[in-house]
């Protein structure tokens, strides 16, 4: 059963469109969730393809990229994302330093994405996005869903899904937020634990009542 932080009605922030963030630790099975929900019928903006958008060979975020990084960006400004994440996320500071470089970039493709879904009579949209907290898209939300798993579990997805050794594996994990800063930074949260018709069973019952809690037509 998702765990869940909320008791009162929403009103959304953006005049006639709801926003639900959806976020979660990599491994954790949030893809899942918002594959899912894209099936479902759900407007869905996927951050890691608006990450890709404004870092499309010759783009403006790759100019900076190409100073701050330059043997992950190469002459024709095309960029090397395995590269890049082998040195940020062994780095700190390289990683909040490339963080500074490309949320604003990301965020204002949000917006844009999020003001397309609402021309076309759509009240409610998903963001899927793993850094939500940390580009500061949480201002966007009005809901918030995490989507956690115990680290053992996790490491084992990454290992299978992502070919990581054990090392790559641990400088992930600690660049990124522990389990209970999402389950205190969040108005929902989903365990997985289980099994993937567990998670998109729980996905299901959460969306059902979000409805039920939000004012959207």
């Amino acid at each position: 059963m998702f765990l869940s932080n909320i008791k009162k009605r929403i009103k959304p922030k953006l005049d006639g469109i709801a926003v639900i963030g959806l976020t979660g630790q990599s491994g954790s099975g949030k893809t899942l969730v918002s594959d899912y929900l894209a099936d479902c019928g759900y407007s869905v903006i996927n951050a890691d393809l608006v990450a890709r958008a404004v870092t499309i060979r010759g783009s403006e975020c790759n100019k900076k990229l190409y100073e701050l990084f330059p043997g992950c960006v190469n002459d024709e400004l095309e960029l090397d994302r395995r590269k890049l994440g082998s040195i940020v996320f062994a780095d700190r500071e390289k990683l909040d330093l490339l963080n500074a470089t490309i949320f604003p970039y990301i965020n204002e493709l949000i917006e844009d994405e999020i003001r397309q879904f609402k021309s076309q009579g759509s009240s409610l949209v998903i963001l899927d996005a793993p850094t939500l907290f940390e580009a500061g898209a949480d201002k966007y939300c009005d809901l918030i869903i995490s989507v956690v798993s115990d680290d053992n579990i996790r490491q084992q997805r990454i290992a299978l899904r992502d070919n990581l050794d054990e090392n790559q594996i641990k400088d992930r994990f600690s660049s990124q937020k522990k389990k209970c800063f999402y389950v205190k930074n969040s108005d929902y949260v989903l365990e997985n634990n289980s099994t993937k018709e567990a998670l998109l069973s729980q996905a299901k019952q959460l969306m059902d009542s979000i409805k039920e809690r939000i004012d959207v037509h």
